[in-house]
């Protein structure tokens, strides 16, 4: 059944609370009965900013270049129905000041009919392809996959023909709980195979990639240095903010898009 948009507006308000929703996942009791109602089958994929890719290697032919965002296309191009939602509701109940609230989640798949109209729109796979350009513009990192806290708050059926695109900020994101989760449910949200960020010899210790970048806190300064824990998403922000160009993507697969679409394909059917 469709949310009500009284519904929305109490989340809107209890949202900012969610850290200490975040922390009630480490009591184990508590832990599963959160997961069991919001996290259940949840397979969440950051994907690293297209401008990133092959940083500092020449390409002779740019329709060879493999980006992220192809993830994105081949979903929306398979996907019989496409909804934008009017708003974010990370930036809405924060009251950010520093991205466009209006550049709400794409949600693909049947699930969709079941959204309530006032709180987006269907679109074509034409608008839906502008939409996420708008958002990479923007600045914002995409995340892609099955996320059950979307099919509840949104009151829709059946969740797995249900796929989330949130297009994310660093100072709003809901995930920005993950290290707070319990590790189980915070593994779910995870980088893109293949994927890693690592710091290099230049960097000087200057500490910018550690002021509100990251998703998750996953760079500190240790000895002068930067350092990226496992934590790391890997969606590429700290390396476009890095003043000494220290910060490097590296991709140790080739089929990286090709898994990532194997992977959400398996467990969500967007026709």
């Amino acid at each position: 059944m469709a949310r009500p948009l009284w519904f929305v507006k109490l989340l809107k308000k209890a949202f900012p609370n969610i850290k200490f929703i975040a922390k009630l996942t480490r009591f184990p009791l508590l832990g599963k009965i959160i997961d069991k109602i919001l996290f259940e089958d949840d397979e969440i994929i950051y994907l690293p900013q297209d401008k990133i890719i092959l940083v500092d290697q020449e390409v002779e032919n740019q329709e060879d270049l493999v980006l992220p965002s192809q993830v994105l296309e081949y979903f929306i191009k398979k996907a019989n129905y496409h909804w934008i939602m009017n708003f974010c509701i990370c930036r809405a109940s924060m009251k950010c000041q520093n991205y466009p609230i209006n550049l709400g989640c794409l949600f693909l798949g049947e699930a969709v009919l079941g959204i309530n109209p006032e709180l987006g729109r269907l679109v074509s796979k034409e608008e839906a392809l502008e939409h996420i350009k708008k958002c990479r513009d923007a600045g914002l990192v995409h995340m892609i996959g099955r996320n059950r806290l979307d099919k509840q708050w949104l009151g829709v059926n059946p969740g797995n023909k249900l796929l989330s695109i949130c297009n994310c900020d660093p100072c709003c994101c809901l995930w920005r709980v993950s290290p707070i989760l319990n590790p189980k449910i915070g593994r779910k949200v995870h980088k893109m195979h293949g994927v890693k960020v690592y710091v290099t010899d230049k960097c000087i210790g200057c500490g910018t990639c550690t002021k509100n970048i990251c998703f998750v806190n996953a760079i500190s300064l240790i000895n002068n240095r930067a350092k990226i824990s496992q934590e790391c998403r890997a969606c590429g922000r700290c390396i476009n903010v890095c003043p000494q160009n220290a910060i490097k993507l590296e991709i140790d697969d080739k089929e990286f898009i090709e898994k990532s679409i194997k992977l959400i394909d398996q467990i969500i059917d967007v026709t």
